[in-house]
């Protein structure tokens, strides 16, 4: 007997040991470092810059892409020989972006103004009908422009709307160009809106609740049910030594400002544009754009108080593209009810070392992050020591399979991994 879940098949009968079991895990992780006891197989490569994906209960995978392959925008991926690659490849959808996933019976897919939904025929790879669009109308925009989103329990889907701006100045990325106060960019962008999940045709400015603001770009976001709460990672401002010279040195700016991961709560504001944290103050600090220095808090300031604290904090430009909870039980204990974070990897890092290409994991104890993360996957972009734009790979989506395997892709080389815990 076969049962139906999210529109897709899987056998009640199939152990996720014993699919693992028929995997022949290269010797070489694919590529990849791992703890002790983990084994990595590519699933499949040159699919296209791919970027965010989901995995079906029957174990097909769906990955978005940044530009349209093959004629289609998503792919979809079927392993039939359980060997642990996909032998089955199908591109579909006449849009292409960042988000997607599964929700109630429903494949959904985000370009960068738009989230559609493609009801998903029980058995097939891909859907027959063209899609529904839930949200429109959010606003054209040449920088963080990814939709990214995320379910919550309760029949809402909550939306990235990047800042296209660094820092809002009155002129962009421009040497002390003042910021402007207020910062009109806040009114649709920099936040999260939340929409109801299964409602056609709604508008980000009809519609949408701006549940969260003050986030410039949120590529990584997921509901954790354990506490029901959303999280989101923010990519963290650039250029703050070559905007403001006479505050920051070169090496305050590669390491600044932190890249965070945050709980949200309806109505938090995390204070982009005027405001960034400092991991190494563990503060946090009034933006240069907006009367600081490098050493002003917000202590004092009109600001003071009104800006949530991340959870826990990260380097400087790593780039933070996926979040992900880990609710499965094949890996060991300690990481269930945790998350791993794909870090794209920095491009202005200089004079240090280019850094980030990696997935990390942050422990979660007593229903809070602790501050203290781990790699859990490296490797990806083949040199120790990239250069920009050189990086063989570089993690973007991340999602957990049915069978408790963590699922990394990258939009450098269009690659699909499968992680799995094996005890070998």
């Amino acid at each position: 007997m076969l049962i139906a879940i999210m529109g897709v098949s899987c056998s009640p009968n199939s152990s996720p040991d014993s699919e693992i079991s028929k995997i022949n895990f290269p010797d070489d992780n694919a590529g990849l470092t791992l703890p002790d006891g983990f084994k990595a197989v590519k699933v499949a490569d040159s699919l296209g810059a791919a970027r965010h994906l989901t995995v079906a209960e029957n174990g097909d995978i769906y990955v978005a892409l940044r530009q349209e392959q093959n004629g289609g925008g998503i792919v979809a991926l079927r392993d039939t020989d359980e060997d642990g690659k996909a032998d089955q490849k199908e591109y579909f959808g006449d849009h292409s972006g960042t988000g997607i996933g599964l929700h109630n019976g429903y494949l959904y897919a985000s370009s960068t103004t738009k989230v559609y939904r493609y009801e998903m025929p029980e058995d097939s790879l891909v859907p027959s009908a063209e899609p529904e669009v839930i949200v429109e109308g959010f606003p054209e925009q040449n920088s963080h422009a990814a939709k990214s989103f995320t379910f919550d329990s309760s029949g809402n889907i909550y939306v990235n709307v990047g800042a296209p701006s660094n820092s809002c100045q009155e002129e962009d990325r421009v040497t002390e160009s003042p910021g402007q106060d207020p910062c009109p960019l806040l009114e649709r962008h920099a936040g999260i809106w939340q929409f109801s999940a299964s409602t056609p045709g709604q508008t980000q400015q009809e519609d949408g609740v701006r549940y969260a603001t003050g986030l410039r770009n949120v590529v990584g976001l997921d509901w954790n049910y354990a506490v029901n709460s959303l999280y989101v990672t923010q990519h963290g401002r650039d250029q703050l030594y070559q905007n403001w010279p006479k505050y920051y040195t070169k090496k305050e700016s590669a390491e600044l400002p932190a890249e965070t991961l945050y709980r949200v709560s309806e109505g938090d504001n995390f204070g982009w544009p005027y405001s960034y944290y400092d991991q190494r103050k563990d503060s946090i600090m009034l933006a240069p754009e907006y009367g600081g220095n490098g050493q002003k808090t917000l202590a004092g300031t009109k600001y003071e108080g009104q800006f949530e604290r991340p959870a826990t904090a990260f380097p400087g430009h790593w780039a933070p593209n996926a979040l992900e909870f880990y609710t499965a039980d094949q890996f060991p204990e300690k990481y269930q009810n945790g998350a791993f974070i794909a870090f794209h990897g920095s491009w202005n890092r200089a004079p240090l070392p280019q850094q980030g290409y990696n997935v990390v994991f942050v422990p979660f104890e007593n229903d809070s992050a602790l501050t203290q993360y781990e790699k859990f996957a490296t490797g990806f972009p083949g040199t120790e020591n990239p250069q920009p734009g050189s990086a063989e790979h570089r993690p973007t989506g991340l999602a957990v399979g049915p069978d408790g395997s963590l699922y990394v892709t990258d939009d450098s080389r269009g690659t699909v991994w499968r992680i799995a815990y094996t005890e070998e």
